[in-house]
């Protein structure tokens, strides 16, 4: 079970934009809601669970998701997350993106969401915190979109296998082996997996792998360390298929991201 936290109502409508700093505990989520403005959601450390327009999908740090004016969402974290919310008023954002997106968040807008949280309320003649906020808006306007985040089921044993592969990459059980263990056959989780997560499990384990990947280079652990938890052999496989889908090796990616 999740535990639902009060949405925010206190903050009144942004101007040009409020940024909102919390801590997710595992197993918290906002109930679904909507605001007046427009919305970026983003996790500067940690992963948010995000359901809007009948989708669920997972993101980590280095992506983050625009939802326009009105748009009905529902925000969590499954295993805990540093959260950051942009409110935008409907004229600031008007440029980015007409429907909901997930959009790459390079260094720059990262450090900036980050400085902007730190800055906001604060007295500062020199307009210093406009400045943030404009850069920030041209950032977003300049955004690169992605095709999707990690799908995500909605609930029941899609969700319960999801949450389990999720918290244990390297679980090596196959199809059969989880459908016994759900209540099906193989080919009835095989199907129910396509049809409600769009692609099917293997595929989805591989990219969880490489999301999973993604989070745990932001930490101290080393390359060799990542591949054990993750499931592969070695770290020289590790490296290949993370080359093969990122085009560069994990080390390149954890000092480019830094």
């Amino acid at each position: 079970m999740w535990e639902p936290l009060p949405v925010p109502i206190d903050l009144g409508p942004p101007c040009p934009m409020i940024v909102r700093a919390e801590s997710l505990p595992p197993r918290h989520c906002f109930p679904e809601h909507a605001h007046d403005w427009n919305q970026l959601v983003h996790a500067i450390s940690g992963v948010l669970t995000v359901t809007v327009e009948g989708s669920c999908f997972a993101i980590s740090p280095e992506q983050a998701v625009w939802l326009p004016s009105g748009t009905r969402h529902r925000v969590g974290s499954l295993l805990g997350s540093e959260f950051r919310s942009l409110w935008i008023a409907e004229d600031a954002g008007a440029e980015v993106a007409d429907v909901s997106t997930v959009f790459r968040v390079s260094p720059l807008l990262r450090a900036l969401i980050i400085e902007a949280a730190e800055i906001q309320g604060r007295d500062d003649a020199t307009g210093y915190p406009d400045r943030v906020t404009d850069l920030i808006l041209d950032q977003l306007r300049r955004a690169e979109p992605l095709p999707a985040a990690l799908p995500w089921p909605r609930q029941g044993p899609l969700l319960k296998l999801c949450e389990a592969l999720y918290a244990d990459p390297s679980d090596a059980r196959g199809v059969e082996e989880w459908g016994k263990l759900l209540g099906m056959s193989g080919r009835t989780l095989a199907r129910r997996f396509e049809e409600e997560v769009g692609m099917s499990l293997r595929t989805w384990r591989r990219r969880l792998r490489l999301f999973k990947a993604i989070e745990l280079l932001a930490g101290d652990r080393s390359i060799t360390e990542v591949a054990l938890e993750l499931g592969y052999g070695s770290s020289s496989a590790f490296t290949y298929a993370f080359r093969t889908e990122m085009g560069r090796s994990p080390q390149a990616h954890r000092l480019g991201s830094k």
